[in-house]
């Protein structure tokens, strides 16, 4: 997720470079056949173009604003799993009266859940914090990050029963495990139900059908400035759609994609320290990224 101003600004400049060359030069090109040539054809009324940029606009503002709601909810949805994961170590530390391969094994989870959703094969962090006596229980599971609570509640329930610790007790360290698989399954919501394609698909075919036609609608009043005046235009709805293309996967490989790294580090370092055990040091953003 892109945390800074400046290079939010220069990625955004970036991305939009090739499609402002290409709009450049194709408004020359018409430009040359309506100065030189003279080509009557070209000579479009104005009021048309304006009604389709009109409705274009409206139609990126909802799909972006749907976008931006799937992002938002998997970012709440990822404050969830930060906030029971809290919860969790409190009640481990009191109730349990402390219990480390717990911690760890909650401290793996996170980085379980961020591999899950971006389809990553990076399973060192996982390996790496879980106990190895719940690592035979995840191998070969479809749905690692289930298996994890699966296991971390399975031990719970015989440090439970080993410390004659009431049911009641154990409920309520039950229900924390109950509401991270409930964000998780809202957050395998989100990743397996892809925008749909009208959103997805046809703001991009318009804005570049409304990208060619528009200064054959400019060149009669801009003349020679046409190539200005038609390329600006045409990048602000290339960004528009280039923005809702980003948001919608909020679990992307991208700039603009949820710091699921950055928060699995977060709640390690918080379980760790809970437990006395030594905890990593903070991710810093990378040229003002954060992962």
């Amino acid at each position: 997720m892109v945390i800074n101003r400046k290079i939010g600004l220069w990625i955004l400049m970036r991305e939009s470079l090739l499609s402002l060359v290409l709009l450049c030069a194709w408004d020359v090109v018409v430009v040359m056949m309506f100065q030189i040539f003279h080509q009557e054809w070209m000579e479009q009324p104005t009021l048309p173009i304006s009604l389709i940029g009109s409705a274009l606009v409206l139609f990126m503002s909802f799909r972006n604003n749907t976008a931006y709601n799937r992002w938002w909810e998997g970012r709440t949805l990822w404050g969830a799993v930060t906030n029971n994961s809290r919860s969790f170590a409190r009640q481990a530390g009191t109730i349990l009266r402390g219990c480390p391969d717990l911690a760890c094994a909650m401290a793996a989870y996170p980085y379980a859940l961020r591999s899950a959703l971006g389809r990553l094969d990076d399973m060192s962090d996982v390996l790496r914090l879980l106990p190895d006596s719940m690592k035979p229980g995840i191998e070969g599971r479809a749905n690692i990050p289930a298996a994890i609570l699966f296991q971390i509640g399975l031990r719970v329930e015989a440090e439970c029963r080993a410390m004659d610790i009431d049911g009641a007790l154990q409920g309520q360290i039950d229900r924390i495990l109950s509401d991270m698989s409930n964000a998780q399954g809202g957050l395998e919501r989100i990743r397996n139900t892809p925008l749909a394609i009208q959103f997805s698909v046809l703001p991009k075919v318009v804005a570049a059908v409304f990208c060619i036609i528009l200064p054959l609608s400019m060149v009669q009043t801009l003349g020679w400035i046409t190539p200005l005046g038609s390329s600006l235009v045409g990048v602000l709805f290339v960004a528009l759609d280039k923005i809702g293309s980003d948001l919608q996967d909020p679990f992307g490989a991208t700039p603009h994609g949820m710091p699921m790294l950055t928060i699995s580090r977060t709640i390690e370092i918080d379980l760790m320290q809970s437990c006395g055990l030594p905890a990593p040091p903070p991710l810093a953003p990378v040229r003002g990224i954060q992962g």
